[in-house]
C-alpha cells in the first residue's frame, strides 16, 4: 500500500502536516464528505487552509467532486491511477434518500458516452437515489 509521502511526491504535492491529516482523514472514510464535515473534523483549522488543501486535492486528481442532487458539494478520494478522465475513470455514485450519504460504487463505471458534434464533454456525473444497504437491512 502506498504511504500518504509517496502519494503526494507521485502527484507533485507539498507535503504539510494539514494535508496529511485531510488525506488520512479521507482515508477512513467509506462515504464522501462535504467541506462542513472536514471542517468539523478540523476545528481549529483556518477554513481557508481546509478549502484550499481540498481544491489541491482537486486539481491532483486525489480526490473528485460530487453533485449527488442535495446542492451541496461533496468529496471523495479517487481510486489509485486515478486520472478523474471521462473515457475511463467516472464510475456510479450512490445518495441513500434515508441516511443522506453518498458513497461511491468504483466498481460500476459510467458508460462512455458519445456526444453530438461540436459538443466538448468535460464532465459527467451518474447518481442512483434510493436507500443504502445500511439502511434497508
Amino acid at each position: 500500500m502506498e504511504t500518504i509521502e509517496q502519494v503526494f511526491e507521485s502527484k507533485n504535492i507539498r507535503l504539510t502536516a494539514m494535508r496529511m491529516l485531510i488525506y488520512k482523514f479521507l482515508t477512513e472514510k467509506e462515504v464522501a464528505v462535504t467541506l462542513s464535515d472536514i471542517e468539523n473534523a478540523f476545528e481549529k483549522a483556518e477554513r481557508t487552509t481546509l478549502y484550499r488543501t481540498i481544491k489541491t486535492f482537486e486539481e491532483k486528481d486525489i480526490v473528485h467532486q460530487i453533485d449527488d442532487g442535495t446542492g451541496i458539494t461533496k468529496y471523495a478520494l479517487c481510486e489509485k491511477g486515478c486520472s478523474c478522465e471521462i473515457e475511463t475513470d467516472l464510475h456510479l455514485h450512490f445518495h441513500c434518500n434515508n441516511c443522506n450519504e453518498t458513497i461511491c460504487l468504483t466498481e460500476h463505471k459510467i458508460p462512455q458516452i458519445k456526444v453530438p458534434e461540436g459538443f466538448v464533454s468535460e464532465n459527467v456525473n451518474l447518481v442512483v437515489k434510493g436507500i443504502c444497504d445500511k439502511c434497508s437491512g
